[in-house]
């Protein structure tokens, strides 16, 4: 798989006949107006509903199947983000004079060609049982069964297979915590598996309880997909295999003379995802060598297994509402440039752990010193009509109190969000503030903030349609993402961090 997604690459038929086109924009005489003066208002009439509406339905259609990371619909839908900045007038502000940068991602998977068996009978890989963590291992011996971990302290376990029920974890995750099913069995795995580590256990064999039973093909999408890294990031892989099952699956195991052989394979593929970055160069002779960076994700989650008989994981909340209010911010800034250049980074692989963003702040295309501030976004379609959050706004994750001024100065005038600051606090349940691409920019160093409208309940699943956003909130969460850029650009001062700004972690 490895060699075909790069031949893919360099024979053309993405960087040869696609990206060929997205390499100059439209003549500046057919998209740019006169610039305006630092005090003129921001350039809101660029910033159309239908226009949002028409992008957002073709990011998020089913055509580009949920845009996941490392395949070949991400890069199909960044050609579409590129294409559509080229097309607005957007400058590539990418590699080698295109509006790309491609980055490489290790994939690890649990091997096709895995087998379990109990007591000579085959256990079906992804509907009976779910290896955990992609690991190369072999097993054949007899399964040991735990009534409980307190017989941990009975029974000397080193070097043996064990099995028991999955216990609950304490605490449970929040009520109506996002993903709650895979949130407590994610939980209950980790706090379990710690104790039998200790115990110097070779294999570990986890029967679902009740609550986790019905979770299992939702959780089961997530070990099937495996790890996702950037090369830098590869750590040791584990070394006790530890596998979930089905209770119809583990039923045999509690007779307690069960006899598991299991030969557990790995796969490792470097894949290619990819950021799309575009500028609108700024009006000011000086000023225009800084950079407004304004930030979302294009990717999501893609193809799995049927919901309701929906197998595509539209993302269109996230974060096709982000991408196409990037697109709109882009007009209005071609419209009407502010003082410094707009940057616009489009991140892939966000989805696999922040992975887009994390290579782009240790490789920028631009000078990271010019980079004076991001703008991130990320879900701004949904939930009641005047809500929004800031995230990044109160302390500890604060890092300029000068760009939240700016950003609360351009609601109060512009767009009159009712602002919600809970999910803000360190203490929130979701640790929403670490799940975004801005993240990255801040650990750099650099001023950055988080616009939202937080979660719903279509978060992560198939139900999250371009036809459940609401596109007046959408445009509006747009106008005041880019009232805040406009404010940042024509700010003779540039912002800078707080002293002392330091996250909690």
């Amino acid at each position: 798989m490895k060699t075909p997604l790069f031949f893919i690459l360099s024979s053309g038929l993405l960087t040869g006949t696609l990206l060929a086109s997205c390499t100059r924009p439209p003549s500046a005489s057919n998209s740019t107006s006169a610039p305006a003066a630092a005090t003129a208002p921001p350039a809101f009439s660029a910033i159309q509903e239908a226009e949002l509406r028409k992008d957002l339905f073709e990011l998020a259609s089913d055509s580009l199947r949920g845009r996941r990371a490392g395949t070949a619909d991400e890069l199909r839908a960044a050609v579409w983000v590129a294409e559509r900045a080229r097309q607005i007038g957007l400058e590539p502000a990418g590699d080698d004079g295109t509006y790309f940068q491609f980055y490489p991602l290790r994939r690890l998977t649990v091997a096709a060609s895995t087998s379990i068996r109990i007591n000579g009978r085959a256990l079906a890989l992804w509907q009976d049982a779910w290896v955990t963590a992609p690991i190369k291992a072999q097993l054949d011996a007899p399964v040991t069964w735990l009534n409980s971990l307190a017989d941990t302290a009975r029974t000397n376990l080193r070097g043996k297979v064990v099995a028991m029920n999955l216990v609950a974890p304490r605490p449970l995750p929040a009520p109506k915590m996002s993903l709650w099913g895979f949130r407590y069995i994610l939980a209950a795995l980790n706090q379990q598996t710690a104790v039998l580590r200790r115990q110097g256990v070779a294999g570990m064999l986890l029967v679902a309880d009740d609550t986790a039973e019905p979770q299992l093909g939702f959780v089961g999408h997530r070990y099937k997909d495996g790890v996702y890294q950037l090369p830098a990031m590869a750590t040791a892989p584990p070394t006790v295999p530890v596998l979930l099952l089905r209770q119809a699956a583990g039923a045999a195991l509690r007779s307690g003379n069960a006899q598991l052989k299991a030969d557990l394979a790995a796969n490792t593929f470097i894949y290619p995802s990819v950021n799309v970055i575009a500028r609108a160069p700024g009006t000011d002779a000086q000023l225009r060598q800084e950079n407004v960076l304004f930030s979302g994700h294009h990717d999501h989650d893609g193809a799995g297994d049927p919901v309701a008989g929906d197998s595509i994981w539209n993302g269109a909340d996230d974060n096709a509402t982000v991408s196409v209010a990037m697109l709109a911010i882009g007009r209005a800034w071609k419209q009407r440039p502010g003082q410094r250049s707009a940057l616009f980074v489009w991140h892939g692989a966000e989805e696999r752990g922040l992975l887009g963003s994390r290579w782009y702040a240790e490789h920028p295309t631009v000078a990271k010193s010019s980079i004076v501030a991001v703008l991130n976004a990320d879900m701004i379609g949904r939930n009641a009509p005047d809500s929004a959050a800031l995230l990044g706004s109160t302390g500890p994750h604060r890092n300029s109190t000068a760009l939240v001024d700016m950003a609360l100065q351009a609601n109060r005038q512009f767009t009159k969000f009712t602002i919600d600051t809970s999910w803000d606090d360190p203490k929130h349940p979701e640790g929403w503030y670490f799940r975004s691409d801005h993240v990255p920019y801040v650990r750099a160093g650099i001023p950055a903030l988080f616009f939202t409208t937080l979660l719903h309940p279509d978060y992560h699943t198939p139900k999250d349609e371009a036809s459940r956003i609401d596109i007046t909130k959408l445009a509006r969460m747009t106008r005041w993402m880019y009232a805040t850029g406009w404010a940042v650009s024509n700010t003779p001062q540039r912002v800078t961090v707080d002293p002392g700004a330091r996250l909690e972690r």
